[in-house]
């Protein structure tokens, strides 16, 4: 299973990004584990750029696309999902990359009552792209093994199950 990760944080050492890099190292070696660009590099979305796409849109979208499943760790910013994160999501309306696939939204914080708002606001953006959330959960320090085990064998289990419901081509 080839799994991409997205950081919505440009903080490099922040906790969400250490989650994903967390997430790596518990993956079983079926599960190949990719990071995406950072969403830092995609420009402004403007809707009257002409095509093709600028290069780290096509990028990004490329590397979705080529996911059987997406990670994403999210700060909480304002009761929200951080701008450049839907930002870069706000690019991906239009090449349909997301739907159907399953994808799982993390949010590193100190308590479990925290990220629940961001978390919301980007499973609802997910959503509207035909994602499918079958994980969304704050993950704690003392938790953050078992927490992401679990997230892992979710995916997989995802994978598997749409695999298996496809007809032979």
């Amino acid at each position: 299973m080839h799994l991409l990760t997205i950081c919505g944080s440009l903080q490099s050492g922040g906790a969400n990004r250490a989650l994903l890099e967390t997430l790596a190292t518990l993956a079983p070696a079926s599960v190949d584990v990719h990071e995406s660009i950072s969403i830092g590099q995609v420009p402004h979305f403007n809707p009257d750029l002409p095509e093709p796409a600028p290069e780290s849109v096509q990028r990004l979208r490329a590397q979705i696309a080529a996911a059987d499943a997406v990670v994403f760790a999210t700060p909480e910013y304002a009761h929200s999902l951080p701008g450049v994160l839907k930002n870069a999501l706000d690019w991906i309306v239009g090449s349909g990359d997301l739907y159907d696939k399953p994808v799982a939204v993390l949010a590193a914080a100190k308590s479990p009552d925290r990220g629940e708002r961001g978390r919301d606001a980007l499973e609802t953006t997910l959503r509207a792209q035909g994602a499918r959330v079958v994980a969304s959960l704050t993950v704690v320090p003392e938790d953050v093994s078992t927490a992401l085990r679990a997230v892992l064998q979710t995916l997989i289990t995802e994978f598997a199950a749409s695999r298996t419901d496809r007809p032979p081509p």
